[in-house]
Parts: structure tokens; C-alpha cells; sequence
């Protein structure tokens, strides 16, 4: 019904479904940011799974040796399923139409999946571990919290400073998370454990340069994935050979987070060995009749 304004006799009428269709372009959800919303709600998820399955059980007394491994190996699932999501959410924003909001959704999304989720897995580990104490949960809290700050100031700097193409500055939040993960799952003595994740910590902070996972790369991060789904799911089954599996793959994550900053510093000095040589060439060259 039309209301008409006694002094205007200006019509007026409620407003339709064509003015809905006039959202801003800022507040539509592109495919891309429907993948990063799927890795922020992996990395809720997996931090229900550490405590329903894992701290609340050991708590109240009622743990359950089984049900502890089958939710902790959920727990670490979603975060490998997060960084699936991570992974091709900046394939297709590339592919297709990104909206404005996907940076600052991405990176809220991974500190979720990426800072708060693992965190809050070493904070449990420090409350469950066979030789926890009251000092090493302490320490544990410690570490934990190095490391949410560690991917916090990540991914600020990464928000506001311009590398090169084709390059991470300091270790990707996604790698950094499951090697702290795979840190704790090696069920190392407390002081070698806290020591590797401040490392861990560290190199997602550092300068040390990490290549983008692109092309061959990509692929066989996503093969690394699932496999180590794959090693989860048999320990949390308790199949046999599961937890040989299991240590064999933390075991390779872990040397896989150690050696790439080492191929990169040893690139770095070549690159810069190579660069001296040259320019001495050229100064003698230079000098020549």
C-alpha cells in the first residue's frame, strides 16, 4: 500500500528486495572466502576436540587412553583440513573473483586454525604429559603463548610489508602450526619439546625466506596432507604399526621445519658468494689494457 504525505502528496513505499540486492560489494562472500571460513571453523573444531577428548576427560578423572588418541588425532586432522582450505582458497581467489574482505578473512581465519588451535595443544599437552608437574604447565602456558604471538605478529607483517613474488618471509603459519603439533606428538622429554616449539616459534618470525607452495610444490603439500591423515587415522585406530607410523611422520615434519631454513641460508650465502665473484670479475675486467 502507498502512503501519501498529506503536505508533499509525495508517495512513499516500503522498500523492496531490489534494494537488498545493492549490498556492497565489500560484504559479498566471494567461493574463496566460503574456503577460508571452512578453515576457521576447522580450527574451532579442533580445539573442541582437545577438550572434550582430551583435557575435560583427564580433569574430571574419567579419561579414556583410546578416546584421548582418536581426539587428538581429530583434533590435529582438522588443522591439516584447515590448511587444505588455507591452501586453495589462494588458488581460487587467484582463479576467480576474490572479494574485499578475503585478506583480513584469511588471516583471521588462520589465527584460529593456526595460532589459537595449536596453542591451545601445547597448553593441554603441559596438563596431560606423563611428566607434567605444576612448574612445567606453567612453562607449558609459557610456550603456548609465544606461539599465538609468534603467528599474531606473522601475519601482521605479513598484512603490511611487500616481499617479492613467490616467497614467504618466515615460516608459513599453516607449516609452523603442525610442526609444533608434531613436536608434541613425538612425546619427547619436557625440555627438548618446549625448546623445539619456541624454535618453531622463532622461525615464523624470522627473516628466513620460505618458497609459496605453487604448482609442483602445492601438489606435494597436499600429498604430504593426506598422508599424514592417513598416519593419524591409523594411530587413532590403533592399528598396527600405527604409532611407528605416527613417530615416523612428526619425526619427518619436524626435519622437514629444520631443514628448509638451512637450504635457504645455504642459497642466501651461494647467491651472495656468487654475487662477489661476479662483481670481482668485473672490477678486474675493468682494469685491463
Amino acid at each position: 500500500m502507498t502512503v501519501i504525505d498529506p503536505e508533499t502528496q509525495a508517495g512513499w513505499a516500503p522498500e523492496t528486495d531490489e534494494d537488498e540486492d545493492d549490498m556492497p560489494l565489500s560484504t559479498r562472500l566471494s567461493i574463496a572466502d566460503t574456503l577460508t571460513l571452512g578453515n576457521a571453523i576447522c580450527g574451532f573444531m579442533a580445539v573442541y576436540f582437545t577438550t572434550t577428548g582430551v583435557l575435560i576427560p583427564h580433569l574430571t578423572g574419567t579419561e579414556d587412553g583410546g578416546m584421548a588418541r582418536h581426539s587428538a588425532a581429530m583434533a590435529v586432522i582438522l588443522m591439516l583440513l584447515a590448511s587444505v582450505f588455507d591452501l586453495f582458497d589462494g588458488l581460487v581467489a587467484r582463479k576467480l573473483r576474490a572479494s574485499a574482505m578475503g585478506a583480513e578473512l584469511d588471516n583471521l581465519s588462520d589465527l584460529i586454525s593456526f595460532g589459537l588451535a595449536p596453542a591451545y595443544f601445547v597448553v593441554t599437552w603441559g596438563m596431560v604429559a606423563s611428566d607434567a608437574n605444576q612448574a612445567n604447565q606453567r612453562v607449558s602456558v609459557v610456550a603456548a603463548v609465544v606461539v599465538l604471538l609468534a603467528v599474531v605478529l606473522r601475519l601482521a607483517r605479513f598484512s603490511c610489508v611487500t616481499l617479492r613474488d613467490g616467497i614467504f618471509q618466515g615460516m608459513p603459519s599453516p607449516f609452523g602450526a603442525l610442526t609444533v603439533v608434531a613436536i608434541v606428538l613425538l612425546e619427547l622429554p619436557f625440555l627438548p619439546t618446549l625448546l623445539a616449539i619456541i624454535g618453531v616459534a622463532w622461525l615464523m618470525v624470522s627473516r628466513v625466506e620460505y618458497p609459496k607452495p605453487r604448482g609442483r610444490l602445492a601438489v606435494a603439500m597436499l600429498s604430504w596432507i593426506v598422508l599424514s591423515m592417513g598416519m593419524l587415522a591409523a594411530w587413532a585406530l590403533d592399528a598396527p604399526g600405527g604409532q611407528l607410523l605416527l613417530q615416523t611422520g612428526c619425526s619427518l615434519q619436524v626435519v622437514l621445519g629444520a631443514m628448509i631454513p638451512l637450504f635457504a641460508t645455504a642459497r642466501r650465502v651461494n647467491t651472495f658468494r656468487d654475487n662477489r665473484r661476479e662483481s670481482r670479475a668485473e672490477s678486474r675486467a675493468a682494469q685491463l689494457p
